[in-house]
């Protein structure tokens, strides 16, 4: 089964190198999404993009609160919230 490749005016072509393990499991699941390769790959990039991003604006976090740890009495009303409910 072949897929006509997706041209839309602002995009641009590029040339990636991959392993011939990788491109066989690219098409694999390119197939199996319905979708040519392209569309999968670019998919795929999004994802991984979203995920440093997110990563990226954790880690922000992170460094914030180790600069101004909170103090005690901040938590206090937090405490339930966090528990697990019982079963």
């Amino acid at each position: 089964m072949e897929y006509t490749v997706e041209w839309i005016p602002h995009m641009e072509t590029i040339q990636v190198v991959i392993d011939s393990k990788l491109l066989r499991a690219t098409e694999r699941a390119a197939q199996r999404a319905k979708l040519n390769r392209s569309a999968l790959v670019r998919d795929a990039l999004r994802e991984h993009l979203r995920r440093l991003r997110t990563r990226e604006l954790e880690e922000r976090d992170r460094r914030g609160y180790s600069l101004v740890p909170p103090q005690d009495d901040e938590m206090a009303g937090w405490e339930s919230e966090a528990a697990w409910p019982e079963a």
